[in-house]
């Protein structure tokens, strides 16, 4: 068993019958918080690594960064919207497709052009679906808000 096999594990067990009743309660919805909370962690985990070269911060970090990935994932599994795989496939996919110079046989002449060859990829990619952009400002807000209180909530406020 990895141990992502062995971290999915866990989180199914945590939202299961017998599992822990904060888990079971949470959705993609109550767990917004400690997404946003978990990436700033690892900012300051970047940080600590930069300034000490110490990188167990981070590691630790990147593991609660991880769960919260993992917990949607599982949320998503139970809902049968998608699975950890199918987030894992998804970006496998998008870094292939956004890399052409490197897993395919595009060469590009300058840093400019890739540039450009990649910004119009990423356009192709939004095609169809330009509405999502609509939702990207209040999240963006949303997540200013979130990280506002858990700096009250740890006392930095």
């Amino acid at each position: 068993m990895t141990e992502i096999e062995r971290l999915k594990d866990i989180v199914k067990t945590l939202r299961s019958e017998n599992g822990c009743p904060w888990d079971k309660a949470q959705t993609h919805v109550s767990l917004k918080a400690a997404c946003i909370e978990e990436a700033s962690e690892v900012i300051r985990g970047i940080n600590i690594l930069e300034e000490t070269k110490d990188p167990e911060n981070l590691k630790e970090e990147l593991g609660d960064l991880l769960l919260q990935v993992m917990f949607h994932a599982v949320m998503a599994e139970e809902e049968r919207l998608f699975t950890f795989d199918d987030i894992a496939k998804t970006v496998s996919e998008k870094m292939l497709r956004r890399h052409p110079h490197v897993f395919g046989d595009m060469k590009y002449a300058s840093e400019e052009e890739l540039r450009e060859a990649w910004n119009e990829i990423k356009k192709e990619e939004k095609a169809g679906k330009e509405w999502q952009e609509e939702y990207l400002k209040a999240a963006f807000k949303e997540a200013s808000e979130l990280i506002t209180r858990a700096e009250v909530r740890k006392g930095f406020r």
